[in-house]
């Protein structure tokens, strides 16, 4: 049984009543949801109370839901949902970092550069790089870097990217693309590569 399974029948429980059912959700989802909000809210103690809104307003919710998208792309949308709504009513903007290591590494064409880091030039480069990719996805618009974020570091699909983010998916395609071009065009002069090749 695939974990798309294990969670509707742990969500079709948690509509009849089981409380525990629920509680197994909350579980097995919370610490990939806190991340998400990380990235959008920078107080931990921010990221708590809107992770558990999170689950208040999925746990209400949840008769409604049918099964369409995961559930943790329902979550997640709910969740980036509710921290919009946090950011907005404090008058704030949602900002991003992401800190790149050596498993995410293994995602670049040119992922050597960053792994087996040993010597002090390679240190360097990989925090200039990181630093690099993080200012470029901080200034991405709101939606690119909500896309980029939910499939680079959350590891999301097109398509649940596109019901999370409720928009079809020739928008997500057109939104990573235009955030993979930016975060490339800073990168060019750090990795050296050439107009036509992302890193």
């Amino acid at each position: 049984m695939g974990e798309r399974e294990v969670d509707q029948q742990l969500v079709a429980r948690a509509q009849h009543g089981d409380q525990q059912a629920f509680g197994l959700l909350v579980s097995k989802y919370q610490r990939k949801l806190m991340r998400l909000l990380s990235r959008l809210i920078r107080d931990p103690a921010e990221v708590e109370d809107v992770a558990q809104e999170t689950f208040i307003k999925a746990y209400r919710a949840l008769p409604s839901f049918r099964g369409d998208s995961a559930f943790y792309t329902w979550l997640y949308r709910i969740g980036v949902n509710a921290a919009k709504n946090f950011l907005a009513s404090q008058g704030r903007r949602a900002p991003t970092r992401t800190e790149f290591d050596s498993e995410e590494a293994e995602g670049f064409e040119d992922g050597e550069l960053l792994r087996d880091i040993n010597t002090p030039e390679r240190v360097l480069l990989s925090k200039q790089i990181g630093e690099t990719v993080n200012a470029a996805i901080a200034a991405l618009p709101e939606e690119l870097r909500t896309a980029i974020m939910l499939r680079e570091i959350e590891g999301l699909s097109y398509e649940e990217i596109a019901d999370a983010m409720d928009c079809p998916i020739g928008t997500v395609r057109s939104r990573i693309f235009r955030a993979r071009e930016a975060v490339a065009e800073k990168l060019r002069p750090l990795l050296e590569t050439a107009p036509d090749k992302r890193w």
